[in-house]
């Protein structure tokens, strides 16, 4: 039986600031539309946890039973190290889709924009097929793709909307940001597990890439979703705040270019996480301070 302390690991801690990020930007842009709505932002950000757990889950459960996880470097795996029944690991997985989604019921049921049910499932199907079912997309290097979509577009341009009825270029702005850094993260999680993942099969981004180019494109991501903000100074000059975060992305950028052992990327998943949640902080505190400029 795994310990409370297991099944918090389990849910890794360190990548909820993923989560959080978006509904951060996705509220600050709906303020920016003078359309603030504090309900609507705490749901948002509830069924975003529960999603980002959910599929953490969901990813211990499906590596685990595949063996993707018997010889990992990294946050504990319950299912690869033996602390949990496959069985429990997925009904835990399944238990936070669908608090996640009673939770986006309630969002729908206030906004009454009902295609946002469409929304749900389809995250939430995304969310199981990333390494998940008979051809789970992310053994093929399209992870990537679904974080960005999901964990950026999404649920920033969502959150918008669902305060707003409506989005904006500020929100689309920081939508393409946070999702980059998510990616940033899945890449720096992904490059870490280079060799056991070209063992088990699974063709990550980062295993299609190459190492170098791996961990150059860590850094590329950053990097746009940074200067990306220098789009909106023009309108409103106080989104260069966002420019402060260059220096904190130092050195996961070049721990990532330099960091040749495995273990010395650990540290990077959570910096980057930080990184993703400063972003939001400080793009918010951005559009807050220009807001009626």
């Amino acid at each position: 039986m795994a310990t409370a302390a297991q099944w918090i690991q389990g849910a890794r801690p360190r990548t909820l600031p993923a989560a959080i990020a978006p509904v951060l930007i996705g509220t600050a842009a709906a303020f920016d539309l003078d359309a603030f709505k504090p309900l609507n932002a705490v749901l948002a950000a509830l069924v975003a946890l529960l999603l980002q757990v959910g599929v953490n889950y969901a990813n211990d459960y499906s590596d685990g039973i595949r063996g993707t996880d018997e010889d990992r470097v990294g946050p504990l795996r319950l299912v690869g190290s033996g602390a949990a029944k496959p069985e429990m690991v997925k009904r835990a997985a399944f238990t936070a889709f669908g608090v996640a989604m009673l939770f986006g019921l309630v969002l729908v049921l206030i906004t009454q924009a009902w295609w946002l049910i469409l929304v749900g499932l389809g995250c939430v199907l995304a969310a199981w097929g990333y390494t998940g079912g008979k051809n789970p997309y992310g053994y093929m290097g399209l992870g990537d793709v679904f974080v960005f979509v999901f964990f950026g577009l999404v649920a920033t341009l969502g959150t918008t909307y669902t305060q707003a009825g409506q989005v904006s270029l500020p929100a689309v702005i920081g939508a393409i940001g946070t999702g980059l850094i998510a990616c940033a993260l899945l890449m720096a999680n992904n490059v870490r597990d280079i060799p056991t993942d070209m063992q088990a099969g699974k063709k990550t981004l980062a295993v299609r890439l190459g190492d170098k180019h791996a961990r150059e494109s860590y850094v590329l991501m950053l990097a746009v979703a940074i200067l990306l903000v220098i789009v909106l100074a023009p309108g409103r000059p106080w989104m260069l705040v966002v420019l402060l975060l260059i220096p904190a992305s130092l050195m996961p950028s070049w721990l990532m270019i330099n960091g040749r052992k495995r273990k010395s990327l650990i540290p990077v998943l959570k910096q980057t996480g930080l990184i993703n949640l400063g972003y939001s902080v400080l793009f918010s505190l951005g559009l807050v301070l220009s807001h009626g400029l």
